[in-house]
């Protein structure tokens, strides 16, 4: 699932914006109805994104989010369904959620997306295979662009760039805890066979790359 911001306009600002984001990644994957919280930072705030901890009941899921990627203007999400219209509830509750905060933060009005969130069906090998690669490979568009043409010269760097961009579930992919609450990463990672090897073989699928693999049929 993929979406971006109306006219393409960036809708994570600052870092309270994309933590705000990830926060509600977590808080609206549930059966039941969302908390009218006040969003504070504060001496109950959570230890992975910097906002209050919620005394609840353990959640239902609505989807299991296997993977994410937050960017400027636009975000990614890898999802796999685990009631009738999870999806649809999960995605209702993040966009209207995370469009009230950002209008009221930012003191504007309307739509903050490019309409409904678009979506492929992950029906083949290769999207399940390279999808994951790609979406985590997205933030070198902000220092690599180069990257999808296959003419990054410096791949160490590139590399590097990635293990520090926050705002994405690759930390936790590759064994380095970020946000390890949001994502269900099992199912991947059995199949990717672990953290090392998903780290190794994303390295590879930088220098080999062939986005021709992620497109859909």
């Amino acid at each position: 699932i993929y979406n971006r911001g109306v006219e393409k306009r960036k809708v994570f600002l600052d870092d309270e914006d994309y933590l705000r984001f990830i926060h509600d990644l977590f808080e609206f994957n549930d059966e039941e109805p969302v908390l009218k919280l006040a969003y504070y930072i504060g001496k109950n705030q959570s230890s992975e994104v910097g906002l209050p901890k919620i005394e609840r009941q353990p959640r239902k899921c609505l989807v299991e989010l296997l993977a994410f990627c937050l960017m400027p203007n636009h975000f990614h999400l890898i999802i796999r369904q685990k009631k009738e219209w999870g999806i649809t509830e999960f995605m209702r509750k993040i966009g209207t959620g995370y469009t009230n905060y950002f209008n009221k933060k930012y003191k504007r009005v309307g739509a903050l997306f490019q309409g409904k969130y678009k979506f492929i069906h992950l029906v083949n090998d290769a999207h399940f295979i390279h999808l994951p690669y790609y979406i985590h490979l997205n933030p070198l568009d902000l220092k690599f662009p180069e990257w999808r043409k296959k003419e990054i010269k410096d791949y160490k760097n590139a590399f590097k760039f990635l293990e520090s961009y926050r705002w994405s579930s690759f930390l936790d992919y590759i064994g380095k805890s970020n946000f390890p609450s949001v994502t269900q990463r099992g199912f991947l990672l059995e199949f990717f066979e672990g953290t090392e090897n998903y780290k190794k073989e994303t390295s590879k699928w930088l220098k080999e790359i062939d986005l021709e693999e992620t497109k859909e049929s």
